[in-house]
């Protein structure tokens, strides 16, 4: 059984580089929110104008039940925004929804990083479900090096995962203020805003890919070499 060790420091560090920038993300994005854009458009309007100035008529866009989880989904061709982003005509609500069309836009032009995660999605989410289990398992079968190491390569998929997500994010965000700018849905005033807005969601898939990459050296400090069983 391991209890406390120094290598926590690394997980605490993680946690509080998630924990910071998802506080950065909920004020800038609360803030933005409640900021009304001047040419009155909601993030659902937003969107259609992206898309059909973009040609993607083929694009769908729905509203979901939460205030949470906007994303699109390539498989569907479905650009999916929270109730508050759909219906508000905020300066959040348009930033995010570019956001989204971004992935889009992506998706329509083969934008390689974003197919390489899609590719990924599959081992990635094996390598999250069976790092740990396996490592553990391996821990109590007399440190089974085998396993043990098999569970780190899992593990590291989800994370080579996490550090693809970046590229795409960032570039989604900057094809978003891009097409914002172009089709003048926001006011250059609103536009820095917005910026600000997507800006702290990066930092999130920042602050996610860093605690990944420190769990991952936890993991390769702890169990990557050759651990004799105790005496």
């Amino acid at each position: 059984m391991i209890y406390w060790d120094p290598t926590y420091i690394l997980v605490l560090i993680g946690m509080v580089l998630c924990l910071g920038a998802s506080a950065l993300v909920n004020s800038t994005m609360s803030k933005y929110s409640r900021i009304r854009n001047s040419t009155g458009i909601n993030g659902a309007e937003a969107a259609r104008r992206i898309l059909n100035s973009e040609g993607l008529y083929n694009v769908q866009i729905e509203c979901l039940s939460g205030e949470s989880g906007d994303h699109y989904d390539p498989r569907t061709n479905t650009v999916r925004l929270s109730r508050s982003v759909y219906n508000q005509p905020s300066v959040t609500a348009v930033g995010v929804a570019a956001h989204e069309c971004g992935h889009a836009i992506q998706h329509a032009k083969g934008y390689s990083p974003l197919n390489f995660r899609t590719a990924l999605v599959p081992v990635a989410n094996i390598g999250s479900k069976l790092g740990f289990p396996l490592i553990f398992l391996g821990v109590i079968l007399s440190w089974n090096q085998v396993l043990i190491q098999i569970g780190i390569w899992a593990f590291a998929l989800a994370v080579l995962f996490q550090l693809v997500t970046l590229p795409v994010e960032f570039n989604a965000s900057t094809r978003a203020v891009a097409k914002i700018e172009q089709y003048g849905l926001l006011s250059r005033e609103e536009n820095n805003g917005c910026k600000k807005v997507l800006t702290a969601a990066a930092m999130t898939y920042v602050a996610a890919a860093a605690s990944a990459i420190l769990q991952l050296l936890r993991l390769v400090i702890l169990f990557g070499g050759n651990r004799r069983n105790d005496d």
